[in-house]
């Protein structure tokens, strides 16, 4: 209830009206919260993922190239290595200065599995420098 009056004499009397303009600007408040939390309620995540369109890059002598094909089997600058010895020529190379840059290549068809055992072995040995290689002129 407001008190009050516009009167000039001192007898003004309670209002008995119900002042809208608080309840207005409380809801236009959670009106604007509800428009800004409304799409982060949603369950799924649209990813647009991105294409394999870049230029050469020019690479330096102090890297590894590492080659995996479809059927799992890896190659060490272009000599096969099986598992073991990877990760003894990882150690070894993690130990120079400065640290050789890991440039894996791997088949478009090759399983995630097998990229990601390459990965953990080349973080277990120290080297931290990795990149992935692709076809620049692939989506032209």
């Amino acid at each position: 209830m407001a008190f009050g009056g516009f009167s000039k004499s001192g007898d003004s009397q309670p209002m008995a009206e119900i002042n809208m303009i608080p309840l207005i600007d409380v809801m236009l408040v959670l009106l604007v919260i509800f428009i800004v939390t409304a799409p982060l309620l949603t369950h799924s995540v649209r990813i647009d993922l991105p294409k394999a369109a870049s230029k050469p890059n020019i690479t330096r002598t102090e890297n590894i190239q590492l080659g995996i094909k479809a059927d799992g089997s890896i190659y060490w600058n272009g000599e096969s290595v099986n598992t073991a010895q990877l990760a003894e020529r990882m150690t070894a190379a993690s130990t120079f200065d400065p640290q050789p840059e890991v440039h894996i290549r791997a088949d478009r068809t090759t399983e995630y599995q097998k990229v990601a055992e390459v990965m953990s072995t080349a973080a277990k040995a120290g080297l931290v420098k990795i990149g992935f290689i692709t076809d620049p002129t692939a989506n032209k």
